[in-house]
């Protein structure tokens, strides 16, 4: 049994009591069975929701955190500044390092992104065009497909680098209030148990970012009693319902 399975046993009868009566509130804004199954298995783990002490440490707060360095060093003003003076190998440091100090991506998967990003014109492809779709205007579905095609076209020495988690981790560090971070397997098993109709295609596209999406958003209004405060949250629940971990 994990450390985890263990926390998740050990509630005291005042934390179950609330974490009940939770789950009673919920009821009047969610009708669907997989939806109130999810919400009590995320409970179980976590009785204060969103702000419970120990959500936050597992879940939430190095990702977070992660958002707050990329602030530091990646908002809009940083970020132009180093475009503009070309510093294309900078802007990637960053973003690689940052999202190193995460466990988002497998292994393998931050070994691909680190090596497309070694030669300049993986760098200057990467940075000019996360840029874009992080701060330039434009439709979400058009940003979203350009960069998109900036992934799949950056180097590749051993394994691929266009995957779902690679595409939306650094969109998701960088602006979590819109942007959410795909792992195709958890989420799957996770829409599935929620009772919501995934549309998901292995080869990254609007189609299934766009429901992804839709299920965030779902989920967010079922859960507004529980006040998520961003992707961040949402992620996690997902996470909770789909991840082996739990």
């Amino acid at each position: 049994m994990s450390a985890k399975d263990s926390s998740a046993r050990n509630f005291s009868a005042e934390t179950r009591a609330a974490s009940l009566g939770q789950q009673v509130r919920g009821l009047r804004a969610v009708d669907s069975p997989g939806a109130l199954r999810s919400r009590r298995k995320f409970l179980r783990f976590f009785p204060g929701g969103f702000h419970d002490p120990t959500y936050l440490e597992w879940e939430r707060n190095y990702k977070w955190n992660a958002h707050l360095q990329w602030n530091e060093v990646l908002n809009f003003t940083a970020y132009r500044g180093l475009l503009e003076r070309r510093k294309f190998s900078e802007i990637a440091a960053h973003a690689v390092r940052i999202e190193s100090r995460t466990n988002l991506l497998f292994s393998f998967e931050k070994m691909a992104i680190r090596d497309a990003l070694k030669s300049s014109a993986g760098a200057r492809a990467f940075s000019t065009g996360l840029f874009n779709f992080l701060y330039r205007s434009g439709t979400l579905d058009g940003k979203f497909e350009a960069w998109r095609d900036v992934v799949a076209a950056l180097p590749r020495k051993q394994t691929r680098v266009l995957t779902w988690p690679v595409l939306t981790v650094f969109s998701f560090i960088a602006q979590p209030e819109t942007h959410i971070f795909l792992k195709p397997n958890v989420t799957r098993i996770a829409a599935r148990g929620y009772g919501f109709n995934f549309e998901y295609q292995s080869r990254p596209s609007w189609k299934t970012y766009s429901s992804l999406l839709q299920f965030a958003g779902t989920v967010r209004r079922d859960l507004r009693d529980l006040r998520p405060r961003d992707m961040i949250d949402i992620q996690s629940f997902i996470w909770v319902l789909g991840s082996d971990e739990y």
